[in-house]
């Protein structure tokens, strides 16, 4: 073995803090898509954030677990690690989604609550508009056939985030109705 006499003695708390893996991160749109409520729907923007906040270990910052108390020596360390969450959040999210969640001294929960009120607080007037866009799309209305069904299976994922699944055989037959 080598000399060992230069390397950190990690015998107290202190000396042995690590780096946060969340200081790691340094392009969250690498990781997690822009959520646009189109391209890319709600519930893949959720399952894509939440499992990357798994991965870094900072899950407790969006799914409603306590802040430790300002008084708790760990505090400081929690709002730094809160405050790069939110910048995740923010990052990944399209510019129009932006301004409505945008706002000064709120935490990254607070924010991931504000973005699902967006799209689920008004579930049936937005499951309403998805149906009608459903039953009425027609393959004239899209720039080609991938166009089309692409449409459709973002429709669909779009309604499934509101509660309302399309089954297979349905999305078959809207599809075909709107073909020529």
């Amino acid at each position: 073995m080598g000399d060992t006499t230069n390397l950190p003695k990690y015998d107290t708390p202190a000396a042995a803090k690590l780096l946060h893996s969340v200081y790691s991160v340094t392009n969250i749109q690498n990781k997690v898509r822009t959520l646009d409520g189109t391209k890319v729907t709600y519930s893949a923007w959720t399952k894509l954030f939440t499992l990357h906040c798994k991965g870094y270990d900072v899950l407790p910052h969006i799914d409603g677990t306590d802040p430790p108390a300002k008084t708790d020596p760990t505090y400081e360390s929690w709002v730094k690690i809160d405050s790069i969450v939110l910048q995740w959040i923010y990052g990944t999210l399209s510019d129009d989604l932006l301004v409505h969640i945008l706002d000064t001294d709120v935490t990254a929960r607070e924010a991931w609550v504000k973005i699902h009120n967006i799209f689920l607080n008004n579930k049936g007037a937005h499951a309403a508009a998805l149906e009608s866009e459903f039953n009425s799309l027609k393959l004239v209305a899209c720039s080609s056939l991938d166009d089309y069904c692409q449409k459709f299976k973002n429709i669909a994922e779009q309604l499934k985030d509101v509660g309302r699944t399309v089954d297979e055989a349905l999305l078959v037959t809207q599809l075909i109705s709107g073909l020529p």
